[in-house]
């Protein structure tokens, strides 16, 4: 496996370790993926530049399945599913009080209606000192800090948590 490069005319091919070759495909993927997002972002903004109302350019995406389940999940990951447990909560929040504003106004009897809350999963992620992010920052500011350690922490600060819990680990 190699990676070539034009170096003063000439090309070079440099052999690269499989590992350094996954690395160089999967930066490749990303950067095509980026430039890609950011035209089809111009694209987008390019067609709606002559819209006579603010309301007629907006675009809303919404995915309200919440957290999916990786055996490896990334941080990036972990801030889409972050990004998704926001949405679901306000889009729940803004529909139910919606339908009840709506009933109050029209006199209908109107019965609350219980669905699943996830503020311990918002809170277990943004609290400002014992959130994810908030430790997270913490561990990258704190000398010889490592995975270990910040995972450590973590459980450590959330044993009580109802949303997180340490993996169980095998004495051997």
């Amino acid at each position: 496996v190699g990676q070539s490069m034009n170096v003063g005319g000439q090309v070079v091919i440099k052999k690269l370790t499989k590992e350094k070759a996954v690395l160089s495909r999967d930066a490749l993927t990303k950067a095509v993926y980026a430039r890609l997002f950011d035209w089809i972002v111009t694209k987008i903004n390019d067609t709606i530049k002559g819209s006579a109302t603010p309301q007629s350019i907006f675009i809303g995406l919404l995915d309200v399945y919440g957290f999916e389940s990786f055996a490896i999940n990334s941080f990036e990951q972990l801030c889409i599913n972050f990004a998704n447990e926001k949405l679901q909560q306000f889009f729940l929040q803004t529909v139910f009080e919606n339908e009840a504003s709506s009933y109050k106004e029209e006199g209908i009897p109107w019965t609350p209606i219980a669905y699943a809350d996830n503020k311990d999963i918002i809170d277990l992620c943004e609290k400002p000192t014992t959130g994810i992010y908030a430790q997270l920052d913490n561990a990258c500011r704190t000398p010889n800090s490592s995975g270990k350690t910040f995972c450590g922490a973590l459980h450590k600060q959330h044993a009580k948590s109802p949303v997180l819990s340490a993996p169980k680990v095998s004495r051997k």
